[in-house]
């Protein structure tokens, strides 16, 4: 017998056709829209190939905010993304929803580099303005990274991953840049996947070390600790700079990986040292983004016996701001079993006196920039006079970063500045010579007992 409901609709071939390749969210159209344009247009112009070109945008930091106002935020914000990217496209271009949050274009009429610097600078300005979620108003940035045919590729998928390639140099590089493919970017990101497997391979065999660099009571000049840099030579690569080699495990994600290694061996070589020294060691903003990182990190000193409370861990303004929620639990969990917190760059955030007030540290660390001209530069040592100050009213300890003259540690003992770091001191070195810097600079060394 047949069910007397209403008969189902009838759905054409056309209109099959029309949602296979459309974005249901924004309406704009999909991936498959995007490669048949892109072929479309190569086709058109095989026998005489002018230049065209594709281009992949991102949106910075979208997904914490995904996270903190929900999914439905997340879509209306998307949705205001295609209705400006729409009404601010050229004559003849396209623009379709690539993947989440990126979006990505085809335009017939951009044909070398400085075109398409120009349409991403506008497309970035567009995207720039505040995004209405009704009782909030919210801002993002966004990444481009441009294709040009047929000199990045002649097919769509050379094309498309010439354009993701651009696009993560831009992420590289930080917010809201601007990239557009070239045979010299293509070498700079295959050194970088060569440093990659090289580095991993190395985390594997143990074979990243460490240097410390001692930390120094600026009134007796006596040495009170020592931070922890990672240092890495490779027997094809050479010497590679942490400034590279950091980031880059971060941004492909085995910073875990790398960190644990570091500060297990950080912590084995500080069971040498007195017992009053501290260990300071670096948290990535990946890490403070990662609820098992306190768990890890307890675990890893529990190992190897050393006393969190002769721990320091330092975390930048801009790693705190990626995942706030995430990165107070972090620091709660771990200032509980006695680590203490050191808040690094002082003074280059854009919010740093609302990082003090929200979250709670032991240690502020005074960036090198205005350090190195505290004697020559008057704005310079009003602002770190104005620091110490404030930091005193605080009952927050104070490092120097940078020093290099004996100028500047007459400056910083007289405006009260509790401690020192930098190569007046002492450059960094292994744990070997650490040892031998501690017989050289720290009273009774040898008869002091050791854990």
């Amino acid at each position: 017998m047949k069910s007397a409901g209403n008969p189902l609709p009838q759905v054409s071939q056309n209109e099959l056709q029309a949602m296979a390749y459309s974005d249901p969210l924004t309406g704009l159209g999909n991936r498959y829209r995007l490669r048949d344009k892109v072929r479309l247009l190569a086709a058109e112009r095989a026998d005489d190939p002018a230049p065209f070109a594709i281009c992949i945008a991102n949106l910075d930091g979208f997904k914490p905010i995904n996270d903190l106002f929900g999914s439905e935020a997340g879509d209306e914000i998307l949705c205001q993304v295609a209705h400006r990217l729409k009404a601010c496209m050229p004559d003849g271009a396209t623009v379709t929803r690539h993947d989440g949050d990126e979006f990505a274009f085809v335009l017939p009429l951009v044909f070398e580099r400085v075109g398409a610097e120009r349409i991403g600078q506008m497309m970035k300005d567009v995207l720039s303005a505040p995004y209405d979620l009704g009782d909030r108003n919210v801002r993002l940035s966004a990444s481009f990274g441009f294709a040009i045919y047929p000199f990045a590729g002649e097919e769509f998928e050379d094309l498309l991953k010439s354009a993701e390639t651009a696009l993560y140099r831009s992420k590289r590089r930080g917010r809201a840049q601007i990239t557009v493919y070239s045979t010299e970017i293509a070498q700079e990101m295959k050194r970088a996947t060569q440093i990659e497997q090289a580095l991993r391979n190395a985390i594997i065999s143990d074979a990243v070390d460490v240097h410390f660099q001692p930390i120094v009571r600026i009134r007796d000049g006596v040495v009170a600790g020592f931070e922890a840099l990672a240092r890495w030579r490779d027997a094809d690569l050479g010497f590679v700079s942490p400034a590279v080699f950091v980031p880059l495990a971060e941004e492909r994600g085995f910073i875990d990986a790398l960190s644990d290694t570091l500060l297990r061996k950080a912590a084995e070589a500080a069971l040498s040292w007195p017992r009053e020294l501290f260990l300071s060691f670096n948290l990535s903003s990946a890490q403070l983004m990662d609820p098992g990182t306190s768990s890890n990190i307890l675990s890893t000193l529990s190992h190897v016996g050393l006393d969190p409370r002769r721990v320091e861990l330092e975390i930048t303004e801009t790693a705190v701001m990626t995942s706030a929620d995430t990165a107070h639990r972090i620091i709660s969990e771990l200032r509980a079993k006695g680590v203490r917190i050191s808040l690094d760059d002082f003074g280059t955030g854009q919010s740093s006196l609302g990082r003090l007030r929200d979250f709670t540290f032991d240690k502020v660390k005074i960036d090198r920039a205005f350090i190195s001209r505290i004697t020559s530069d008057r704005p310079s040592e009003h602002i770190v006079r104005a620091i110490i100050a404030m930091c005193q009213g605080l009952d927050l300890e104070v490092v120097a970063e940078g020093i290099e003259e004996p100028a500047d540690v007459e400056m910083l003992r007289a405006l009260g500045c509790g401690m020192g770091q930098g190569y007046h001191y002492g450059r960094p070195v292994d744990g070997a010579a650490t040892l031998r810097y501690l017989q050289d600079h720290y009273h009774d060394f040898m008869a002091i007992e050791r854990i």
